[in-house]
């Protein structure tokens, strides 16, 4: 709780998504597991990754709402770090047959950056971030060992809209964030 209120730091980068103080802390009350911090020595945030567990069947996955990491503790593998601790709780814990993130289209360093890290595009969805500039997103996943056949990474060859995804995308966009 004490670190929602020392996210200044990472949350003013203009790379981030950032959302309301309920948003937060309603992932701490549901998910609390999947909210996980780089601290530095003088008690700073470096970075921190927000989470949950979603799905039926087949579809049960980590979600990756929100990696971020503040700018002076760029290009120290951080993301990477925390990117790994989620996808260890989403084996470890929650069995997930694999874990997607949202990231908009514009964002191809974070696109690269989550291709290094073993993710593909699996689908574009049109108009996904809303407000004063629209934009589409790539649902980005990464098969975990629970999908023996890697069929979760099948990627779709048609965009879909947000109103097809199911309900439990939906609250990223009626949030007003996304970027995951």
């Amino acid at each position: 709780m004490d670190d929602l209120f020392k996210f200044n730091n990472i949350n003013l980068d203009v790379l981030t998504e950032t959302y309301n103080m309920s948003f937060y802390m309603s992932y701490m009350a549901k998910w609390p597991e999947s909210f996980m911090v780089a601290e530095a020595p003088n008690g700073s945030l470096m970075g921190y990754v927000l989470g949950k567990a979603e799905g039926k069947d087949q579809l049960w996955h980590g979600h990756v709402s929100a990696v971020t990491v503040a700018p002076t503790y760029r290009r120290l593998g951080l993301a990477k770090t925390l990117m790994d601790q989620f996808e260890t709780l989403c084996v470890d814990t929650y069995n997930a047959y694999f874990v997607d993130l949202f990231v908009r289209a514009s964002n191809h360093l974070a696109q690269n950056m989550y291709t290094k890290f073993g993710y593909i595009k699996y689908r574009q969805v049109l108009g996904y971030y809303a407000g004063e500039c629209p934009e589409d997103a790539w649902d980005m996943r990464k098969a975990l060992p629970r999908d023996r056949e890697k069929r979760s990474i099948i990627p779709l060859t048609e965009p879909v809209l947000p109103e097809d995804l199911d309900g439990s995308d939906l609250v990223l966009v009626l949030a007003g964030g996304g970027e995951n």
